[in-house]
């Protein structure tokens, strides 16, 4: 069997409009709701007694202009994606660009984090006392951190988990908790086992894109896919790992689905079932799951996903770890924390503020032409897993759960966005990349992340 055929043209047919005005009000708008945001944070943040506990709002982290050891690399890898990425997106044969595509996002990614340094944007991230590796440590027995894992959820207990620990279900530990056991042990094996997982997203979201009949479009989106802004918070935080397993999955299904392949729709099952077990959160990417089936019409694929992932909820739950405990537990420890006091009104519509920073602008353009009817019709792929990747963030925003940090959390669900950049018109892409790397250059620059 092969992928489902090409569609015959990569973008709506062209008329008098072509769209780049509009593209160019869509990014500028996009700018400005970043601008309105970090107006209205400062002002909460210096003259009310509102707390929005975002010291560079709408981001989660301090204003502090610097330099680093990545900066000449990061600025290199931008310079040689945005001027060689198209053609070779272009030109190369499949598996050698999805190759050179995953090793440029790896080199993004690695030279955005050192541009802290080595110690602060790397080996140090994962380290500190809210994160995983400081529990890890602890940790001997793999059957009873699953038994007893609940119990340690709720705050204000002299056993309670670490505030990441918590805040996830206990995969998310037990990746960390492996590592250290195969002798990968410490910070910064830690982070660069993000920065592998995580930028496979650069490949897995060209590749369900191919699968389900987009292959155009899917050499499009690699470079913008490698140049993802996002790639600041990929290196280095656990939600990269999410992010990779989660996209991965996504393409297997789309694999199963088009070449009507059984162990690749199970394999996806296991990966997304795993997801649910690193974030809660992730429950949403079963909107791109359904998204895949519903575009290649093979419910079949869904079905053997299912299996997949009850295979692994079954597993956690025989081992003493029940999800729904998990996540009630989880919805309380959040208000006691700084989400308490965290405004809504605010963080609704600056979550998306923050998502703009972790897509670029070129995803706002993007988005836009993904959501006309005319390439529903020429591309319903790109449509639908655009809208996708939308429909899952706007879910999160509304259920009040991510009132901040989701330039990180909402990682998994940015992929899917930032492919639409594939309809952005040939001769401009190079213009938009461009866009896409100022604005992770800006952010790492102007700003010391908290990931």
């Amino acid at each position: 069997m092969v992928p489902l055929p090409e569609t015959a043209v990569t973008a709506p047919a062209p008329t008098r409009r072509t769209g780049v005005r509009a593209d160019l009000l869509a990014g500028g708008a996009a700018v400005l709701l970043v601008a309105a945001a970090s107006a209205v944070g400062q002002y909460l943040n210096q003259h009310t007694g509102v707390r929005i506990f975002a010291g560079a709002p709408p981001l989660f982290g301090v204003w502090q202009p610097h330099l680093g050891p990545g900066t000449p690399l990061a600025v290199l890898v931008a310079v040689l994606v945005v001027t060689r990425g198209p053609d070779l997106a272009s030109a190369l044969p499949w598996p050698r660009l999805l190759l050179a595509g995953y090793a440029t996002a790896v080199a993004w990614t690695l030279a955005l984090a050192t541009v802290d340094g080595w110690r602060v944007g790397v080996a140090g991230r994962l380290a500190t006392t809210d994160e995983y590796l400081h529990e890890v440590g602890g940790i001997t027995d793999i059957g009873a951190l699953l038994r007893g894992f609940a119990g340690r959820v709720l705050d204000f207990q002299p056993d309670s988990w670490t505030t990441h620990v918590a805040g996830h279900p206990p995969g998310a530990t037990l990746v960390f908790v492996w590592l250290d056991r195969i002798g990968l042990s410490g910070g910064g094996w830690a982070a660069l086992c993000c920065v592998l997982v995580g930028s496979l997203a650069a490949v897995a979201v060209p590749v369900a894109l191919r699968e389900l009949g987009a292959a155009r479009a899917a050499r499009a989106a690699v470079p913008f896919a490698v140049l993802f802004p996002g790639a600041v918070w990929l290196g280095v935080s656990a939600d990269a790992v999410f992010t990779g397993v989660t996209s991965v999955g996504v393409a297997l299904l789309a694999v199963s689905a088009a070449r009507r392949l059984v162990l690749p729709g199970l394999a996806a099952g296991v990966l997304l079932g795993f997801g649910l077990f690193l974030s809660y959160g992730l429950v949403l990417m079963a909107v791109p799951a359904l998204a895949v089936c519903l575009l290649a019409r093979d419910w079949r694929a869904l079905v053997l996903a299912g299996l997949g992932a009850a295979a692994v909820v079954a597993v956690f739950a025989a081992a003493g770890f029940w999800w729904l405990d998990g996540y009630h537990l989880v919805v309380a420890r959040y208000y006691q924390g700084i989400a308490s006091a965290r405004p809504y009104g605010y963080w609704v519509w600056a979550n998306l503020a923050c998502l703009v920073l972790a897509v670029g602008p070129a995803a706002a353009a993007g988005v836009r032409r993904a959501l006309r009817p005319t390439t529903a019709r020429a591309l319903p792929a790109l449509a639908v897993l655009t809208l996708a990747g939308l429909g899952a963030v706007l879910l999160a925003d509304v259920s009040g759960l991510s009132k901040a940090e989701v330039e990180r959390i909402w990682l998994p669900f940015a992929g899917w966005l930032v492919a639409a950049c594939a309809l952005l018109p040939a001769p401009a892409r190079r213009w938009w990349l461009a866009a896409q790397a100022v604005t992770a250059l800006a952010v790492n620059h102007l700003v010391l992340t908290n990931w």
